[in-house]
């Protein structure tokens, strides 16, 4: 028997071990048997620290933050707007590194403090630009909302990088919706270069908000 299987089991190493499965068989496919059977372990043992599969995909969830601000430095000098630019395209990395990583995070319970500090950092940026804590909040949620939207729209067509859902041909879709024009050739534009999707939608949304509360 390996090291691994000899490890104790704990919250830590049955997290990580879901996270490298998720990768295998995504987020339907990630059953607590499943987990279980890759820790060589029965799944009742599972239930000792998680109650349910929730509180599991709480628990990943932080993980996956974690590790998306191990070794990362804020930059105190920022302006609201490369704050905004600067988190959001630092969750979108993150989330695209898991099969389902956007579904996972979304509607996930932190299970510890570990974004508070982020968070109170993000918010002094954004109360400092003159927006009140209400604006702040509005704010950060929803450049939040849109990524976390984006990546789960982006990985039902890609659901790892180099990979493509069947049913995503975009050449098909227009020969299928030539009756359409302008539809068919928007095809090209919603489901290809997502890169360039993110940031434009991004844009959009750090604009708005500065219109909204008329900072610049």
């Amino acid at each position: 028997m390996s090291s691994e299987k000899r490890a104790p089991l704990d919250r830590a190493r049955v997290a990580d071990t879901a996270l490298r499965l998720l990768n295998e068989v995504g987020l339907d496919g990630l059953t607590l048997r499943a987990i279980a059977r890759e820790l060589d372990v029965k799944a009742p043992a599972l239930y000792w620290h998680f109650k349910d599969k929730q509180a599991l995909l709480d628990e990943m969830a932080t993980e996956m933050y974690r590790r998306m601000v191990a070794g990362t430095t804020l930059h105190p000098a920022d302006t609201w707007r490369e704050r905004l630019l600067r988190t959001q395209r630092g969750l979108r990395a993150a989330l695209l590194g898991y099969r389902d990583g956007a579904k996972v995070f979304s509607g996930s319970r932190f299970t510890g403090i570990d974004h508070a500090s982020e968070m109170e950092a993000n918010l002094r940026v954004l109360t400092g630009a003159g927006l009140s804590l209400a604006q702040a909040v509005d704010a950060g949620r929803t450049a939040h909302a849109y990524t976390l939207g984006f990546v789960t729209e982006e990985q039902g067509v890609r659901p790892l990088p180099g990979e493509r859902r069947e049913g995503y041909d975009v050449g098909e879709r227009a020969r299928r919706m030539a009756g359409f024009p302008l539809a068919a050739e928007a095809g090209a534009l919603l489901f290809d270069d997502y890169d360039r999707q993110f940031e434009e939608g991004l844009a959009l949304v750090v604009a708005g908000i500065g219109a909204r509360y008329g900072i610049s």
